[in-house]
């Protein structure tokens, strides 16, 4: 009789230690704080999509350096540019079969050339071309070029 009132008391020393010992974890400023609300994975929010002229915006000042553009062919630039970016996101936006996608970017981008190649001089658009080919070996030849003024 003893043993089974020792086996009691022990049983029930240990199912309150540990639920005491549960509630001072959770409730301790340094224990593991939970929450009553499940945390939901909330997903990344999406990018902000820029308009044309935002995206010719961050494109003009490099051109500006690496063509040495006048404020006239700046704006002459820039409204051809804007204009063909604004024709690319229609496109996407139709979401036309890949083959069909390639032909219209192919007549955009001869149209932009026509009329870069009409408004720019000579020398500045075939920078320009060079640019659009190959930027790295372009940005070398222009660092070589100003060295070179220096000099």
């Amino acid at each position: 009789m003893r043993t089974l009132a020792t086996s009691l008391f022990v049983l029930t020393c240990f199912l309150i230690s540990s639920d005491l010992h549960s509630q001072f974890i959770n409730n301790n400023r340094f224990g593991r704080q939970r929450s009553a609300i499940p945390q939901t994975q909330t997903p990344p929010p999406e990018p902000e999509k820029l308009t044309a002229e935002q995206r010719v915006d961050q494109e003009m000042p490099k051109l500006i350096e690496v063509m040495d553009l006048d404020p006239f062919e700046q704006a002459i630039v820039r409204s051809v540019l804007v204009k063909s970016v604004q024709k690319r996101m229609e496109l996407q936006i139709l979401d036309l079969e890949q083959k069909k996608m390639m032909e219209e970017y192919g007549k955009i981008v001869k149209e932009q050339d026509e009329e870069l190649k009409a408004g720019l001089p000579e020398e500045k658009f075939q920078i320009y071309m060079d640019m659009r080919e190959n930027p790295s070996k372009t940005k070398r030849k222009q660092k070589k070029k100003k060295r070179q003024s220096k000099s």
